[in-house]
């Protein structure tokens, strides 16, 4: 028997999450390691993917990480992560990294796209909600994450 799963709104899985870069944190050149800086944007997606789903996920993929704007050591950096793409058993979250100066100013670092997969507890995947898009810029990111779905079959079909 097939069970229908309610769907839920982009909200109910928003996530954000502050990071003060400690020395740590850096490369040899004084910057954010990009490795730590992707680290954050999978624990990011990966909880609003949880949050969404109701169900343990794995990442399948995370696309474009390009790096706009250097983050040093004390700066604060604030990930925002949000659901904008669900298909039967996986899901698309945006995950924005900006660096935040002491005036509370935005830059942004970067943008990813992770995929995420819900699974049961067999560690088998399971459907998930659908995704409710109540404003314009939440169905243009639904009509884009169509496009990047396509893109990336179209990428595992030439095995790029």
């Amino acid at each position: 028997m097939h069970t229908q799963v309610a769907a839920k709104r982009v909200a109910d899985s928003e996530v954000e999450q502050f990071q003060t870069i400690m020395p740590n944190h850096l490369n040899g050149a004084g910057r954010v390691f990009g490795g730590q800086l992707a680290a954050w944007i999978d624990v990011v997606g990966g909880i609003v993917a949880t949050r969404h789903a109701n169900h343990n996920v794995t990442t399948a993929a995370i696309d474009n990480l390009q790096f706009k704007e250097a983050v040093y050591e004390n700066s604060i950096v604030v990930l925002h992560g949000k659901m904008t793409y669900v298909g039967k058993t996986s899901m698309e979250v945006r995950v924005d990294s900006f660096v935040e100066d002491l005036s509370g100013e935005r830059k942004l670092v970067n943008t990813a796209y992770l995929v995420e997969v819900a699974l049961d507890d067999d560690g088998k995947p399971v459907q998930v909600p659908g995704l409710i898009c109540e404003t314009f810029q939440e169905r243009a990111e639904w009509e884009a994450g169509e496009r990047r779905r396509e893109l990336r079959k179209q990428r595992r079909r030439e095995a790029f």
